[in-house]
């Protein structure tokens, strides 16, 4: 087939974005080194997370695999913050190893207009400034209208344990070792990053009675807004809680030098908000212990990840650590914990439709944009996918705001203000994140689902029925009352009050207004969840929307491609040469930009007013 989008790599980014081009009608190939690691996952045997769930929801609104692929394949689900209002609740779930990967590579061999190829892409056809398709290993050159690059951990990888650095991926796997100097020579600045992944552990060698165990939910959920679920609340398998010792402690302070990181042999660096435990007792020497989460990977093997101890130290020296941990005193080490550095490219020379700024139609999706996570790397590969294609087609690109969607947050956050470690999504990073919900990813973005074709009509009418049935409960909520007086959970409320007032209270949900009927009809329990979120939570949903209303005037403020910030006086040199660098699109993303202040942009308001007024 004549080839329009090449995809280049097999990791959750480069499975969404294969899938958005050619479920669109697009001759799509995917290439990867090995077939049998496509949407693989080497670290963490999990899918979402405090935000990253939020995150899995999105996708799956947009119309990505990730969410629906979760459901199928999950040992234990649960909701994170529960007990918690609903802008931090998340769900997390622990996923099959081996069946995630064969069902997202099931989806993607029967995905028409898609073909994957097994071979390494080292180099790039490039012709006056615009990509036009790829060469591999071996010299064959693959012509293709767009290139999307997701090569993960994959260029020029290192795999260190103590002071042993091998040149290979996870799965001791071959990489790419020209690539990145490709990028380099093209003007890209490249990023060395590292992050790592602990030791797995055999379950039979665990001493269970020590520890805690940890059960899933007992209530259903997916990440999937058209999924029903597929497990059985008790039969989900069971993680466990551990702790590290003070013998812990000091095995890790003795041999500090030994370590990769510590002992000078890595050059990448690492993620803040998943140190390794080398960085956690020293970053945090006042804590006595640090809690370790016991995660099963497959039902069809026995390894157990050691969630919380990722680690480079020596092998000897890991089982030391090991066997000082509550339950695991003789623990079996089936595969050693390694630190991985690799290179990314500054996302700052990518725009906010993950298309390079140097070379036309090469657009760059996970972790080669500097981030961390299979969720933000799904997340960017379905935009990269919809913009491509919103591209080749002269339509609107799909740019999401920050008030639209943690996906929106996070391309914002990596073009406008870029990063220097692996970048992870957090709730604390969304100034909008009572809108931006689990419980509403739906609403927020299946619209644009459909507006760009990978959301069904069935699916588009089925959210408008949802649409309808909160909009027609909301308005009775509102304007029914009590026809007699009632006591509810101890409150005594007298013929006439509103149901609303009623449902105001802190204590009492709108579960409580069915079981004493007050409803006019059945509703589904999402159905009941929107309403009540939208009552009780309405004056602070009010207050984030009047910010959000500020925030687009200010989007709106368009600033001109054709500005030249040398001649606008009185700019600090640090604001200049961002925006110089940056060029923002709008006054509102020049200042989320590092180094510009508020005084910058008062500056650059006067002078756009002045110079631009009539524009």
């Amino acid at each position: 087939m004549d080839i329009e989008v090449i995809v280049v790599g097999g990791g959750h980014a480069g499975c969404e974005a294969s899938l958005a081009c050619s479920k669109l009608g697009h001759k799509t190939l995917l290439i990867t080194s090995n077939k049998k690691n496509i949407a693989s996952m080497p670290c963490n045997p999990s899918i979402g997370g405090s935000a990253k769930g939020i995150v899995v929801r999105e996708i799956d609104a947009l119309g990505g695999a990730m969410g629906f692929v979760a459901d199928q394949s999950l040992l234990q689900m649960k909701m994170l913050n529960n007990k918690k209002g609903p802008a931090v609740r998340s769900l997390r779930s622990q996923a099959d190893k081996i069946v995630y990967p064969k069902i997202m590579l099931d989806l993607l061999q029967k995905q028409t207009n898609l073909e994957i190829l097994e071979a390494m892409v080292e180099d790039l056809i490039i012709e006056n400034k615009k990509v036009k398709g790829v060469i591999l290993n071996n010299n064959k050159k693959i012509k293709s209208n767009v290139v999307i690059l997701t090569t993960g951990t994959y260029m020029k990888a290192n795999i260190l344990i103590g002071n042993i650095k091998k040149e290979e991926g996870p799965h001791e796997e071959k990489i790419s070792l020209y690539l990145s100097d490709r990028l380099k020579n093209l003007g890209f600045d490249i990023l060395r990053l590292k992050t790592g992944t602990p030791p797995r552990i055999n379950k039979d060698s665990i001493d269970f009675s020590k520890i805690k165990p940890e059960n899933g939910d007992k209530k259903y959920y997916t990440f999937s807004f058209d999924n029903k679920p597929s497990y059985k609340i008790k039969k989900q398998s069971l993680c466990y809680l551990t702790y590290t010792t003070p013998l812990t402690h000091k095995i890790i302070k003795d041999n500090l030098d030994k370590s990769s990181m510590y002992g000078g042999y890595v050059e990448g660096i690492g993620p803040r908000y998943c140190p390794s435990i080398e960085d956690k007792i020293v970053r945090f020497s006042d804590k006595e212990r640090h809690q370790l989460f016991l995660e099963p990977e497959s039902r069809y093997y026995d390894d157990i990840y050691l969630q919380g101890l990722s680690t480079s130290m020596p092998k000897r020296v890991q089982e030391n650590i090991v066997h000082s941990i509550v339950g695991l005193e003789k623990a079996k080490i089936l595969k050693y914990a390694y630190a991985i550095e690799y290179d990314a490219i500054d996302p700052l020379q990518v725009t906010n439709t993950l298309e390079s700024k140097l070379i036309t139609n090469l657009f760059t999706a996970g972790q080669i944009n500097g981030t961390s996570g299979y969720e933000e790397a799904a997340a960017q590969g379905i935009m990269a996918g919809i913009n491509v294609i919103a591209k080749l087609k002269k339509e609107e690109p799909l740019v999401l705001k920050r008030h639209e969607a943690y996906i929106g947050v996070l391309i914002d956050d990596l073009v406008t203000k870029g990063t220097i470690e692996p970048y992870r999504l957090l709730t604390s990073r969304a100034e909008f994140r009572l809108l931006l919900r689990h419980d509403n990813a739906d609403l927020r973005l299946r619209e644009y689902g459909y507006q760009y074709h990978l959301i069904s009509a069935k699916q588009h009418q089925n959210l408008l029925s949802k649409k309808e049935d909160i909009k027609h409960l909301l308005n009775y909520v509102k304007n029914n009352r009590l026809c007699e007086k009632l006591t509810i959970k101890g409150y005594n409320f007298i013929k006439g009050t509103l149901l609303e007032a009623i449902l105001k209270h802190s204590e009492i949900n709108i579960d409580d207004l069915v079981n004493f009927n007050l409803l006019d009809q059945e509703y589904s329990s999402d159905i009941l969840q929107q309403v009540e979120i939208e009552i009780k939570y309405e004056g602070y949903i009010k207050k984030e929307e009047e910010e959000v209303s500020k925030l687009l005037a200010m989007e709106s403020k368009i600033i001109p491609a054709d500005i030249d910030y040398e001649k606008v006086k009185n700019l600090a040199s640090e604001a200049r040469i961002k925006l110089n660098r940056i060029r923002p699109r709008t006054f509102a993303a020049a200042g989320r930009i590092s180094g510009v202040n508020p005084a910058d942009m008062a500056v650059l308001a006067i002078y756009l007013k002045k110079e631009y007024a009539s524009e």
